[in-house]
């Protein structure tokens, strides 16, 4: 099978509280472009490109199933996103008082990464290339 991919269209993230998610991801560049009642789905680009769909559905602050668990099970665990500096990218994490659960830490190849939670706890990456 050959599936031509040319990139990613989407990302979708379960939240709680379409607001309390709306005011994180807005703090990442995020607005939000379109909001469907029926299937509560909010659609949120970024001026690099990016979409994400806060899917409105999940219980109220539960744990991360997929990362606070012991019992693993299959799903995607977290979303990354490029930085130029994760240090800078850090502090401004830190300025807007996100809690940094990991990092910065560097990686085999040189790349770096630090990550945080949202509102939902839902893991979100900030990743550094390694120098070329």
């Amino acid at each position: 099978m050959s599936v031509a991919i040319v990139a990613v269209g989407h990302v979708g993230i379960r939240v709680h509280d379409l607001e309390r998610a709306l005011g994180f991801y807005g703090q990442l560049g995020f607005t939000q472009v379109w909001w469907g009642e029926e299937d509560r789905v909010a659609i949120l680009r970024h001026p690099a490109g990016m979409e994400i769909n806060l899917i409105v559905n999940a219980v109220a602050d539960g744990p991360n199933v997929l990362m606070d668990v012991p019992k693993k099970v299959a799903g995607i665990t977290h979303v990354a996103w490029s930085v130029r500096s994760v240090d800078d990218a850090a502090a401004a994490l830190l300025a807007s008082g996100h809690v940094i659960t990991e990092g910065p830490i560097t990686h085999g190849k040189g790349s770096r990464s630090v990550f945080v939670r949202d509102p939902d706890h839902n893991v979100v990456e900030f990743c550094q290339p390694a120098p070329s």
